[in-house]
């Protein structure tokens, strides 16, 4: 199964964002196990990036970016992505249309975010880290 991590729950793990990371950090230990991809795109490791940076430095949000670059599979979101988000009347905010796209297109279960209600719009199941984990570990 192929699952999407929104941006907010690889800042989350990063920063170790209590209470948040309780659950986070365990829907990414879920990297490598047989059966399982953990998905994300480029924009959300910038946005990861950036937040990182803010708190630990640049050094070391490389470093913790490389980590996630070793064990996430980064989706395609260009022109294609970014076309539906922008056609599809629904999407109101155009970051969380081609996270949406990008999971779609790379036939996602489901998209794993702290923000439920930023895919509102969504035909794929959205879960936050808690009930995620209860249901898929």
């Amino acid at each position: 199964m192929r699952f999407f991590l929104d941006a907010n729950i690889l800042v989350s793990v990063l920063n170790k964002e209590y209470p948040l990371y309780i659950y986070t950090s365990r829907v990414l230990s879920m990297a490598g196990t047989p059966g399982t991809t953990l998905v994300t795109t480029n924009i959300c490791l910038a946005i990861a990036y950036y937040f990182a940076e803010k708190k630990h430095g640049q050094a070391k949000a490389k470093e913790k970016i490389s980590l996630l670059v070793k064990h996430l599979d980064i989706a395609d979101c260009g022109h294609k992505e970014a076309l539906s988000a922008i056609q599809n009347k629904k999407v109101h905010d155009f970051e969380d249309g081609l996270q949406y796209y990008a999971a779609l297109h790379s036939n996602c279960t489901c998209i794993v975010s702290n923000d439920l209600d930023d895919f509102y719009f969504s035909d794929i199941q959205v879960l936050d880290p808690e009930r995620f984990f209860r249901k898929y570990v």
